[in-house]
């Protein structure tokens, strides 16, 4: 059987994106259907992970803690993690045009591959800060912060607290104790 050429692909742009039934990401004009809905144990995580953030980001006004927003990084590119932080929020629209400081992904079996290696790689390339993995099964997660275009692991976390560095003066602990208490 001869290979695919890519001109063969499907190349999917925002504009066909707004009109899809359902939830989907959009990679580079290729479609994937997002998971079955979450868990419960995946929304209590969520829902600790953002109560979190606001709490420890009141002190910053710059930053927002956002749940399921799609960030729109390109025309062919369009996806919604979990949580984000985003810092210096210009748009206020049905999408998130500026680049997050911090994106939360919590891992599911539907999603692990996807997360770990190719939004891993996206989100570098478009200059996430930190990009923290969340493993439901093993109640644990990873912290890797952006150096020289590349995620390197800060650390694993279970009830430890980690401090973020964010735009100008804005900093915080997160506490990962009371993501796991569930």
């Amino acid at each position: 059987m001869a290979a695919l050429k890519e001109e063969y692909l499907p190349n999917y742009t925002y504009e066909d994106y707004q009109n899809w039934e359902g939830d989907w990401e959009l990679i580079e004009g290729i479609p994937y259907a997002m998971a079955p809905a979450p868990t419960i144990t995946h929304q209590e995580i969520n829902s600790k992970i953002i109560y979190e953030l606001i709490t420890e980001l009141k002190g910053c006004e710059n930053c927002k803690a956002l749940p399921e927003v799609d960030w729109k990084v390109a025309d062919e590119t369009v996806v919604r993690p979990d949580t984000l932080v985003v810092c210096g929020l210009k748009n206020r629209g049905s999408y998130l045009a500026d680049t997050p400081t911090i994106i939360f992904e919590i891992l599911s079996p539907a999603t692990k591959v996807k997360d770990r290696n190719f939004k891993s790689l996206l989100y570098a390339q478009y200059g996430v800060k930190y990009y923290v993995l969340v493993e439901p099964a093993g109640m644990f997660a990873e912290v890797y912060l952006l150096k020289n275009g590349k995620y390197k692991l800060e650390g694993e976390f279970k009830s430890e607290t980690y401090t973020f560095e964010l735009d100008g003066a804005c900093r915080f602990d997160f506490s990962f104790e009371g993501v796991f208490d569930i």
